[in-house]
């Protein structure tokens, strides 16, 4: 039996077959995660040294459901950023978060740097040890508009070089188109790939997107981070024109990343080439 922190150590009724009890391994007395474990016990919220027997087994909840993957290097999930965050933000040491919070010191450097997924009671301990809430650590408030966390202490905005731009656009996602319409000016999102250093979407010839066609449209990209009051935006400057080759299209249609979100038909495919493509971040000085 081996074990990371942060699995759920499971034990089963010997007559059922069903869980009897389960608790989050907190700690680990071998390197090579052998037991025994320390062990938070999810009906008593209480931590023992468990030597597991025959009925238990473990839980790997960190590479379920593709999140993590063997070999690769820290990847902190949203709890474990949103902690680290907290922590810094209130001058917090590891330790100290950890002794406050009645866990060990080494789950909470797991927990800030892999996707973990903490029990409840774990989260109310680490809330109450940082002075908010387990919704704010679950990342409560996510259908409201980004952007409504504190400010950075010393906030700097900076440019981005044209192939930091390009990176940020990355291949494909969602972004927001600026038109003329009849009706005024408009932006609207799509889903859009870049071929090429080419930005293309997939509409409809009656849509408002569809306006962009023959004209000089802005096109951006962003991304906020709540959790570090962080952020970046890349803008893109130039004609937009239909996608006429048939060759081009299907090649378009068949490596196409995903539909678009809106739905029905759309097969009318619209480039963008951009003529001027700037973009600017937010952080402090090093990050």
């Amino acid at each position: 039996m081996r074990a990371h922190l942060g699995d759920l150590l499971v034990i089963e009724s010997p007559t059922t077959g069903a869980a009897r009890r389960d608790g989050e391994i907190v700690g680990l007395h071998h390197e090579d995660g052998t037991p025994p474990y320390d062990v938070r016990w999810s009906d008593t919220d209480e931590v023992t040294l468990v030597f597991p027997g025959p009925d238990a087994h473990v839980r790997h909840i960190e590479y379920e459901s593709g999140r993590a993957q063997p070999g690769r290097g820290p990847n902190p999930g949203d709890i474990g950023r949103r902690v680290a965050a907290e922590r810094r933000r209130q001058g917090m040491s590891r330790t100290e978060t950890a002794r406050r919070a009645a866990t060990a010191p080494d789950y909470l450097a797991y927990l800030e740097e892999h996707p973990a997924d903490p029990t409840v009671a774990t989260l109310i301990r680490l809330a109450a040890a940082l002075g908010t809430s387990v919704e704010a650590l679950r990342g409560g408030g996510m259908d409201l508009p980004p952007g409504r966390g504190m400010a950075l202490l010393h906030p700097q905005l900076l440019q981005l070089s044209p192939d930091e731009c390009r990176a940020r656009l990355s291949t494909h996602g969602v972004g927001r188109i600026a038109v003329t319409t009849p009706d005024g000016p408009a932006v609207v999102p799509v889903n859009y790939v870049v071929v090429d250093d080419v930005i293309v979407f997939r509409t409809a010839p009656d849509s408002v997107p569809a306006a962009a066609v023959g004209k000089e449209v802005a096109f951006e990209v962003d991304h906020v981070d709540d959790a570090l009051s962080q952020g970046w935006s890349v803008l893109a400057v130039g004609p937009a024109q239909v996608v006429t080759d048939p060759g081009t299209v299907r090649r378009l249609s068949e490596s196409a990343y995903t539909g678009s979100w809106a739905g029905g038909r759309r097969d009318m495919w619209v480039s963008i080439q951009p003529a001027r493509l700037t973009g600017r971040r937010i952080g402090t000085a090093g990050m």
